[in-house]
């Protein structure tokens, strides 16, 4: 009998997630049903979300475009697993203080260098801003454009008042060897 061979890839393939992950971890800890999104093309996104979703950049430095304004973040909820560091911001304009992004990543620290690592863990720089600065190589691969209503807990977080639809994506950063960097969900303010 002849025995049966086969290549392996270099490396493991990529897990598959949810179209809301790692958002649905932070409202699994807090005992709070998930909200719901749905999955929605890309041109049904209207503008001027579009603009600002359906691209492969990262989101720091096309939101500081679109608002002509640095951004730093606010942490709600964070955590550690492993070399995995998960949570839960708001992207916030240094000088208006506007609002302008509720969203949850996972980053897996490990694939930085130690001093990028160092400034993930400051809680202050928005991911895009870090990769950027360290000149790390990443690509972009939104999975999903996103609709939903908004819920008490994201109404608190972008300081609205009342449901609102809000649009968003979700989005996975690559390094140059197609490791995943950092898994994310990103919604935008009306």
């Amino acid at each position: 009998m002849k025995a049966i061979t086969r290549e392996l890839p270099p490396f493991a393939p990529r897990p598959i997630y949810s179209d809301i992950y790692p958002l649905e971890e932070f409202y699994a800890a807090r005992g709070e049903p998930a909200p719901v999104l749905g999955r929605i093309k890309p041109d049904e996104v209207p503008e001027p979300y579009h603009a600002l979703l359906v691209h492969k950049t990262d989101m720091t430095s096309t939101l500081e475009k679109f608002h002509g304004e640095k951004l730093h973040i606010e942490v709600l909820a964070q955590h550690t697993w492993d070399n995995e560091y998960y949570r839960e911001v708001v992207l916030v304009l240094n000088s208006s203080k506007k609002r302008v992004e509720f969203g949850a990543i996972k980053i897996i620290l490990d694939l930085f260098p130690p001093e990028a690592q160092q400034e993930i863990l400051r809680e202050r720089q928005p991911l895009g801003r870090i990769l950027n600065t360290y000149h790390i190589p990443f690509s972009s691969r939104p999975g999903a454009c996103l609709r939903m209503a908004s819920d008490p807990f994201i109404d608190s977080a972008l300081q609205l008042q009342g449901t609102h639809f809000l649009y968003g994506r979700r989005n996975s950063l690559l390094d140059s060897w197609e490791r995943p960097l950092a898994e994310i969900v990103e919604i935008l303010p009306p």
